[in-house]
């Protein structure tokens, strides 16, 4: 069964009974997943951004946005509007497909992984992971990467809090750290 089926089908009337919501629009849901990747060297290297914009978009399914410095840092030869990094806003069916290979191909693939920590959720209950590196996509060929990179995906949630947000994760099939 796919994501987006077994979201309307079992989830949200679990989440309904478990979380006392009287209005089906209320009930929390995954609005929005944003994959970001920041490139340091990308102020002295310009041809890198073009290589993880590829990545990002087998990755993703969608081109990627090059991200630029809002402030100048002098510590980091920074400056305002250089290009730092680059990102994905996914939304409709390749937001269901991502978070479907997300949860059922990348996060067993994770190292020594014991589940994910309940830090990650912030207090508007969004979901905040990091990936070590681009070569857990079944997408991504290893013999072609120049470099390992880490990635950041954010799920965002019109959860009004961290305990809806975490019940949400929990019966999407998130596994969270025992204890």
């Amino acid at each position: 069964m796919r994501i987006k089926d077994y979201y309307y089908n079992e989830i949200r009337k679990k989440l309904m009974k478990e979380l006392k919501i009287d209005n089906i629009m209320a009930v929390p849901r995954i609005i929005k997943i944003v994959v970001n990747v920041g490139a340091g060297e990308a102020t002295s290297n310009k041809g890198v951004l073009d290589k993880i914009s590829e990545q990002l978009s087998l990755i993703t399914g969608q081109k990627p946005v090059i991200t630029k410095a809002k402030v100048s840092i002098s510590a980091f030869k920074l400056r305002k509007g250089l290009p730092i990094g680059v990102k994905v806003t996914l939304r409709g069916k390749k937001m269901d497909y991502f978070l479907e290979k997300l949860i059922k191909i990348i996060i067993p693939r994770f190292k020594d992984f014991r589940g994910v920590s309940e830090k990650s959720i912030d207090q508007h209950g969004n979901l905040n992971l990091g990936i070590y590196e681009q070569t857990l996509f079944p997408e991504i060929d290893f013999d072609k990467i120049d470099k390992l990179r880490g990635l950041q995906v954010t799920l965002v949630t019109n959860a009004k809090d961290f305990e809806k947000g975490k019940k949400l994760f929990e019966l999407l099939g998130i596994p969270f750290k025992k204890g």
